[in-house]
Formats: C-alpha cells, structure tokens, sequence
C-alpha cells in the first residue's frame, strides 16, 4: 500500500500537536457489526485491537432551546418524545417496526456489487424496490411518522452524513437513524482514526507492505489496461490489480494519465452532483467544558440554512453545527484536565463563490461565538490552546479532495448503484475501487463494505479462497 502522507488514515486520520489528539473526519462509528466482520473474516477479533465505549445517551440534539437526549433503549427515547412532544411517542414505534422492514430488505443490496446491468436484476434488489421510498425525500418519509415538523427534523439530520439535505436525499436513507437507534453508536479509545491504525496493524500481521510518504503520481497503462503506479519519487511498481482508495473524481484528474477516460473525464466530472463541504475546527483547550459526548445544534430557522448550504452556496450566518467533545469520554485525546474539541459546520462545497481567504476570518468568529453561547461554554477563547482549522480549500489542497467535497460524490437515484462507479471499475482494466466515490457510498460503515466488496471480487477472480460473513437482520 502506498501512502501519500507521513500516517496512514486520510480523511479517517488524525492530527496531534501540543499533546491534543484530532480526528480529522468520521467521529461516530454505528453499524460496528460491520466492522467486527471485517477482523471476523480476517481471523482475528476486533476488541483485540480496539477498545469501543458505547454512548448513552447517544447524543444530545439543540433546538429551538430545547435538548432531546436519544437513547438505543427504545422506552428512554419514547420519554424523551413525549417530555417534549406530548403523545407523539407511538410515532416512534411506527418508525422502528417499518425501518426495521427496510433495512432487513436494503441491507443486502448495500453488500453486492453492480458491475453489470444485470446484477441490477437480482431477487434481493426486486426485493427491496416497495422499500425504496421513490419520490419520496427522507423529511417526507419521516413526516409520515411524525406529525410534528421538529421532531420529524430531530430523526433527519444523519442525511448530513452523506452530505445532503432531508429535503433532497432519497427516502430510503430513512434507515441511517434507525441504524442509530437500533444499534448504537460507538467511540473508539484514541478516536475513530484508531480504526485504520488497527486495521493496519491487522493487514501488516498477514504480510501486507505499508509505504508512507510514498505518493502515487500517475497509473502505468497498457492500453486501457492498469499495470501498476509510478510513483512521485520516479519508483514504478508493476502489479497484477491495483485498488484507488482516493478521493474518486481528485484521482480520476490527476492521476489516470490523459486519453485514457471516456466516461468520467474532467470536463465530465465537473457535471457531477457533489456533496457538500465542512468548515472544521479543532481546538485544544486546557479546560473540560461540560457536555455530552456528541452535541448537534440546529440552526433557528434550519430550512433556510439547508437551502443556503445547498441551493443558494451561500455561508450561513444562522448556522446549524456538531460539537464533538470526546474527551468527556475519552481521556486518550489530551493532557489531564484538558479537551480535545471538534466543532463540524456544514458549508457549500467549491463549486460556490465562498471566497475563503477573506470570508473565513468572519465566518471562524461567527462559529467560536455560537459554540460559547449555545453550548454555554463562556470565555471558550480563553482556554484555547491548540486551534487548527480546515475549509473547504483545506479539504482540496490538503487532502486532495474533489471540489472539497467531504462526503464525495451526491446519492442522488442517478449517482447509485450500476450509475455510481463500480468497485470494479468500468473504465480501466485490472482497477478496484473502494471509498466513498464507489458503491455503497460515503460514510465509514458502507466505506468499509466497499473495500469488502472489492476485496471479494479480487479474491474470486485469482480464484483465492475467503471467508465471508452475510449480514442478516
């Protein structure tokens, strides 16, 4: 494996500085099942080279001034309801009974791959259609659990998790929140980007070769075919397959030599629908602020803030945000006494007129002044000891991602699926891909199946023996 950066990680990596340990992207791991069978079907087991804490409650959702605290124990979250919307706890349980049916019937279909159009046709696909909500957007199919708007929104917001509004991702992802609740949501000892350190550990015990530091500057090519990387010290390494876990559309411009693309040149991924970006800021304090674990607070008027992040590309000054203060739970991520803190904006992505330079000294001050006031977390400035701040020019320039996309490619209908690029990619012989650009999609659970997906078939077709662990619910 080669590794442009000096740790292995990228977006599921971490910084440290001044003794304070960051993530730089995922901070809540649910659907642990899936990663406990990546190590299952590597032999070994996961607790071996993880510690996980189970959150409870599972966060702690602002609004309107009111705090909702959700738990996975469904009795606690029907008290919660009906502490704050008085005879609306029956709804939950409808929610529960019917995304239990829907994801028992998508699930399946988030585990194959689509590498022809005909596996488009398969039973389990068939399946699942009645459950596709098609039409349907996830704050429509949450209205038909909940009546009232708030509390729909409070059960919406993990669309943000594949960087789309409620109003616009497709009804279907109605599951991600009763995943939550169903399963729970973890921390991992060290933070989430302990994950890829154990997995890499794991990979290494069964004779895997990590080099860091060690770019990829273009693919070698025999015709359309791959045949190794070369990379930017001049090396070239010749293989039999090679596996892009990239950014997909950053690796496509600049590392795919030019000719060689029909279907997702430049000039055609600039058409593409893009997710939006984050603002990030990470801060050392040298104070433990009170608070749970996961805090996210939705701004006053939250539609207006979603139409501005996704339709108008506009920075907000009324904004919604995630707080993430680990360290309550989590000692691992800074000196004794202190915190680690990550604050999570989302933001337009690259394709608006943001001019970051100058917009975002005003926008950092309008983010430190809303975390003091709506986390009452007063005199915040004054414990800062460690600041490190990423835009989306950060995202694009630091970590090579496509127009500062954090969450990659849209899931909108036409970017799923056959029309999403497929693990074994389409354009290029002998090239498998995994990440958040190829099917399931973006996220750290469905991210993990893709790079099953692509290890399967790698496997099948060296005709080399695997162990495989179906997901039944």
């Amino acid at each position: 494996m080669f590794e442009k950066s000096s740790r292995i990680g990228g977006r599921n990596g971490c910084l440290e500085e001044g003794g304070y340990k960051f993530d730089i992207g995922p901070t809540f791991l649910m659907m642990k099942f899936l990663l406990d069978s990546i190590f299952d079907e590597c032999e070994v087991r996961s607790e071996n080279y993880l510690t996980f804490k189970r959150l409870e409650p599972m966060y702690d959702l602002r609004f309107q001034g009111k705090s909702f605290k959700p738990s996975n124990d469904p009795e606690k979250t029907k008290r919660e309801i009906e502490k704050l919307f008085p005879g609306s706890s029956s709804g939950f349980d409808r929610f529960m009974e019917y995304e239990k049916r829907r994801f028992a019937k998508i699930i399946p279909c988030l585990q194959k791959d689509y590498s022809s159009l005909g596996s488009m046709l398969s039973f389990k696909l068939v399946q699942s259609v009645p459950y596709l909500s098609f039409g349907k957007s996830v704050f429509d199919v949450l209205k038909g659990y909940f009546k009232n708007e708030d509390l729909s929104l409070l059960f919406s917001f993990q669309s943000k998790y594949l960087g789309m509004s409620a109003w616009d991702c497709p009804g279907g992802f109605s599951m991600l929140s009763y995943i939550e609740y169903a399963y729970g949501i973890y921390h991992t000892q060290g933070g989430l980007s302990a994950i890829p350190d154990a997995l890499a550990k794991v990979a290494k015990e069964k004779g895997a070769k990590i080099h860091l530091n060690a770019g990829v500057k273009t693919l070698l090519m025999d015709g359309k075919k791959v045949t190794g990387v070369q990379l930017e010290s001049g090396e070239k390494v010749f293989s039999d397959v090679t596996v892009l876990n990239a950014d997909f559309a950053k690796a496509m411009a600049d590392i795919v030599p030019k000719g060689k693309l029909k279907k997702y040149t430049p000039e055609k991924l600039g058409k593409k629908k893009f997710s939006c970006s984050t603002y990030m800021m990470h801060l050392g304090l040298d104070k433990l602020f009170p608070g749970e674990h996961h805090t996210i607070l939705f701004a006053e008027d939250y539609k207006t803030n979603v139409k501005e992040i996704f339709s108008n590309g506009t920075l907000s000054k009324d904004i919604s945000f995630y707080v993430r203060n680990a360290s309550v739970t989590d000692p691992t991520l800074a000196p004794k006494g202190h915190s680690s803190v990550y604050v999570l904006v989302p933001v337009p992505n690259l394709d608006s007129q943001i001019d970051w330079a100058r917009d975002g000294v005003t926008f950092r001050e309008n983010v430190l002044n809303q975390v003091e006031s709506r986390m009452g977390w007063k005199g915040l400035r004054e414990h800062i000891r460690v600041e490190k701040v990423m835009t989306p020019l950060g995202w694009q320039n630091d970590l090579d991602i496509y127009k500062g996309a954090t969450f990659n490619l849209s899931h909108n209908l036409g970017q799923m699926a056959y029309w999403r690029p497929r693990n074994q990619f389409e354009e290029l012989g002998n090239v498998y891909l995994t990440g958040g650009g190829t099917h399931p999609g973006s996220g750290l659970p469905t991210i993990l199946e893709s790079a099953r997906i692509s290890s399967n078939l790698i496997s099948k077709r060296f005709n080399v023996s695997f162990l495989t662990k179906t997901i039944s619910m």
